[in-house]
């Protein structure tokens, strides 16, 4: 055992030398981000390569089994993987990058104007929670939520029969419980009516509607509504999301927090 703990970390320090795939952590990077993997259970590989093997999985999108042999043993990085999703790491590792991002910006660090939205994807034979989407598509739908600068403030993944309206007012209001100092929300059409009624009454939250101007024909750029739809391009260059592979939607929104503040890492 000892042997080979001491075999994996010769290769593992000759890996970080040579920098082997592009989703690997400059060590900037991984400063930013080690207090929260420092506690928990005891293991004879290093942190950051198993975060960093999460990484690779996430922006490639292969298949657990797939995982390249000079990252620890899939096995153990989807033990670690599952065991940082449970105890909510992932998600405070995304919203402390978020605040960092924010306030490289000159911005405070908490929004005060938020942006909803979501996308359509399609699910494996083995994923829950699946529906269809007007007679589009069958699988999920997310929902997210983003302050103007694009940063992802808050995730919900249902059903993609699941009405945007009812869909939407409980990702904004988990968005409006993880934030308070949110003041006034963006989006489009489809939210008008039902959500826009709850938030205006119930949350004195101003919701503005981007609506499409009839007259112009094809792809418009709508004001604000840019933002939240440059997130999703963002999350689209993550193989791993490019398709819902995930089984429980809870794992399915980790991904999208993964991707995200892989996002936000290259930044620093």
């Amino acid at each position: 055992m000892f042997i080979a703990k001491k075999w994996y970390n010769r290769r593992y320090e000759k890996r970080i030398s040579s920098n082997n795939y592009e989703s690997d952590l400059t060590d900037k990077q991984w400063e930013a981000i080690k207090e929260f993997f420092t506690s928990g259970n005891k293991s004879k590989y290093h942190k950051r390569s198993l975060v960093e093997a999460v990484l690779y999985i996430v922006k490639t999108g292969c298949q657990w089994r797939m995982l390249p042999h000079d990252y620890p043993p899939h096995d153990t990085v989807w033990s670690f993987y599952r065991r940082a999703r449970e105890n909510g790491v992932w998600d405070k590792m995304m919203k402390h990058l978020v605040k960092i991002t924010r306030k490289q910006a000159g911005r405070n660090e908490e929004p005060s104007y938020a942006l909803i939205d979501s996308q359509s994807v399609k699910t494996t034979c083995y994923g829950e929670n699946h529906g269809y989407d007007g007679e589009k598509t069958k699988g999920r739908k997310r929902h997210i939520v983003t302050d103007t600068m694009g940063n992802l403030l808050c995730i919900h993944v249902h059903a993609a029969n699941i009405h945007d309206t009812k869909g939407g007012v409980y990702t904004f209001e988990k968005a409006l419980y993880r934030y308070p100092t949110i003041q006034a929300g963006c989006a489009d059409g489809g939210y008008r009516g039902t959500f826009r009624n709850t938030f205006d009454e119930f949350h004195n939250i101003r919701i503005d509607i981007s609506m499409q101007i009839k007259e112009q024909k094809g792809f418009q750029v709508l004001p604000k509504r840019w933002v939240v739809e440059r997130t999703f391009a963002w999350l689209n260059g993550s193989r791993r999301l490019s398709k819902d592979y995930e089984t429980s939607c809870c794992s399915a929104e980790t991904m999208i927090m993964i991707s995200h503040a892989a996002t936000l890492l290259k930044r620093l």
